[in-house]
């Protein structure tokens, strides 16, 4: 829905939208609109677009779309990056897992919490809306409606995979009893809340929409696949998984058959301007530039990330890949991932006198580390310049604090400068690239997930295969600087057994989604957080001392805190997360 920006300006006219902290569950601009002054199909069709555009409006510091903080600093993928710190020290206090607390003020998962549950009521507003509406005046009624319940059911989704206690808010609820909804359900309750939502729409939508961007039937079966596969990892109080429920995983495989899509040829596209709604991408927020705005509606996401020692950037030098994350993508012999001794041996931590890094002699690598990591001495973002004149060259020097984050630099969010997605607004960037939530490389390897969680290893061997087929295709683009081709990359023949497919398969998510955000969700998914990470942070506290008194505590730091602001507000009815 790249026109969506057609219609903003008509409903920013009207919406105004208030940011205190006792007003984000229900939100309605005062003097200005009520369900009854815009119960008609033109105001509701502006709703439907003003709710598109919530899940959208996030920010460097309360992100709603990039879960670079959450997903991937949060877990062994990333370090925090930046000046030290003490610079933006609250993601360091996430970063430590031992710091985190429950804060009472404006800080960055509060307002992340805040931020989509603004967009849960943007989403209940219009289906009240719409509900007034006769369908004979209104034939997108129903659809509409479909589209609410996805954005709706996607927002308390992410929430739920952050705080997993949380409030599922309806649009048939009154102020006062929304204030009374409690987060203190089960499981099972909250994840049916949810499925319910997607599954009105996979019931309601058509296979595919006009406008890119809508949510389609498509769309709602992919959602459907993800959801079934996190219910189905049941888990105690303590986050630890106590069963895992085949009927579950039948549902993932069933609705993931029904997703069409296919991988794009080559997997830096997935990640370029130009490629945006593409065959890979099953839903994704949509952004856009030019519009006669100030800035356009781009992503200020990931502004803080950008190579700080470039020019042709600015600021800040965050979420930078780790030593660990770097060594995953290492290839033995048969061009397959070393999986059970990866970590042994540190891969470019060479620098020479001119800032770059060689390959060691005989490493071999999987190209995706290329499409996703800066390494000092190959092309950044394939380029090795800009308008033949700006370095772009990964050198040592972009890096900020390198004696306290190391050098390595991040990839897949960035663009390069001279792209019409590219916007400069102070030191900061943003882009009108989509961000992804869901790729069909997600849908093949969640099905695979539960294939092999099924015993049936051997039918989930061609949908990895599939995968890294296409990541032994992409290396087409400038990936090296003309450094000898140190890419092998092979398939599975076979899985022996179940043990080694469920290793093989985490291992592929892994590098195919690496600084994507999904990896610290896929480690709680799998009730592994704790044994991955502690691991992780013993050998990484050798070599990064900002680590050395981090640790994960298992039965609490799965989750981020309820904000205390919320608890207060509500009088005690939220309860509490265990260990805050």
């Amino acid at each position: 829905m790249k026109s969506y920006k057609i219609y903003t300006a008509a409903i920013l006219l009207g919406l105004s939208i208030s940011a205190c902290s006792d007003e984000f569950l229900e939100y309605e601009p005062e003097g200005v609109l009520s369900s009854e002054n815009v119960s008609s199909p033109d105001n509701a069709e502006g709703l439907v677009i003003a709710a598109y555009a919530g899940i959208g409006n996030d920010e460097m510091i309360g992100p709603l779309t990039s879960m670079w903080v959450y997903g991937s600093v949060r877990s062994d993928d990333a370090y925090k990056g930046g000046g030290g710190r003490g610079d933006v020290a609250e993601i360091d206090r996430y970063e430590q897992y031992n710091l985190t607390i429950p804060d009472q003020g404006d800080a960055m998962a509060p307002r992340t919490w805040t931020d989509f549950y603004k967009a849960i009521s943007r989403a209940n507003f219009a289906l009240q809306v719409i509900a007034d509406i006769p369908e004979a005046d209104y034939p997108m009624k129903t659809i509409r409606q479909a589209e609410l319940r996805f954005l709706r059911g996607h927002s308390h989704f992410i929430l739920k995979t952050l705080f997993d206690k949380i409030p599922y808010i309806t649009e048939d609820l009154s102020q006062e009893e929304i204030a009374q909804v409690s987060n203190d359900v089960t499981d099972e309750e909250l994840w049916n809340k949810i499925a319910n939502d997607f599954l009105f729409a996979y019931e309601n939508l058509p296979n595919s929409q006009d406008e890119v961007g809508r949510a389609d039937k498509n769309a709602a079966a992919a959602y459907l696949a993800k959801v079934r596969l996190y219910q189905a990892y049941e888990q105690n109080d303590q986050h630890q998984v106590i069963n895992i429920n085949h009927d579950r995983l039948e549902e993932v495989i069933q609705y993931a058959d029904e997703v069409t899509g296919t991988l794009e040829d080559d997997f830096g596209n997935n990640f370029l301007d130009g490629f945006d709604n593409g065959p890979e991408s099953i839903w994704a927020v949509q952004f856009s530039i030019n519009d006669g705005t100030t800035v356009g509606r781009v992503s200020y996401v990931t502004g803080l990330n950008s190579p700080h020692g470039n020019v042709l950037y600015g600021c800040c030098g965050f979420h930078l890949a780790s030593q660990n994350m770097v060594n995953a993508f290492k290839t033995d012999e048969n061009g397959l991932p070393m999986l059970d001794n990866f970590n042994e041996m540190d891969i470019f931590n060479t620098v020479l006198p001119d800032g770059t890094t060689p390959p060691s002699a005989s490493l071999t690598v999987d190209p995706r580390l290329d499409h996703t990591v800066g390494i000092p001495g190959r092309p950044f973002k394939y380029r090795n310049t800009v308008n033949n004149e700006g370095d772009m060259v990964y050198n040592f020097s972009w890096a900020r604090d390198p004696g306290v984050y190391g050098y390595f630099g991040n990839m897949k969010e960035q663009q390069s400068p001279d792209c019409a997605c590219y916007k400069k607004e102070g030191p900061f960037i943003g882009t009108s690239k989509n961000i992804d939530f869901i790729r069909f490389a997600d849908v093949l390897l969640w099905k695979a997930e539960a294939l092999i969680q099924l015993d049936r290893w051997t039918e989930a061997l061609p949908l990895i295969n599939a995968v890294r087929s296409r990541a032994a295709n992409s290396t087409q683009r400038p990936l090296n600087a003309g450094a000898s081709d140190i890419y092998h990359i092979g398939l599975y023949n076979s899985f022996p057994d179940k043990a080694y497919a469920w290793k093989a398969l985490k291992f592929e998510r892994r590098l195919e989604f690496a600084m994507e955000g999904h990896r610290f969700f896929d480690l709680v998914r799998w009730g592994e957080a704790d044994s991955v990470l502690n691991n992780y942070l013993d050998e990484e506290k050798t070599k990064r001392d900002f680590l050395s008194n981090a640790e994960f505590t298992p039965g609490r730091d799965e989750y981020y805190p309820i904000p205390q602001r919320e608890i207060d507000f509500t009088g005690g009815v939220y309860k509490q997360n265990p260990g805050y």
